[in-house]
């Protein structure tokens, strides 16, 4: 599972097993019991959500957003 970076107590990863055909890129997000799974493309998005309150969602996606490049290359740079 490697880990992107860490920012604000949230642990942003991706798991190197992302299914076969492998899942566009994305970027899961995680907390002691909370955990969510984000897309980048075409805007970033939530797509599973367990335990994030709205205004946290709020907060990983604008973290995601702003930190996007930096996630899409770690993605290409693990998975090529």
């Amino acid at each position: 599972m490697p880990v992107v970076f860490r920012e604000q107590g949230w642990r942003f990863h991706f798991f190197s097993h992302e299914g076969s055909p492998r899942e566009p890129v994305h970027v899961h997000v995680a907390r002691p019991g909370k955990d969510a799974k984000l897309w980048l493309y075409p805007e970033v998005r939530v797509a599973y959500n367990s335990g994030l309150s709205s205004v946290e969602q709020r907060r990983v996606i604008a973290i995601v957003a702003a930190r996007r490049d930096e996630i899409e290359r770690a993605w290409n740079e693990h998975f090529s």
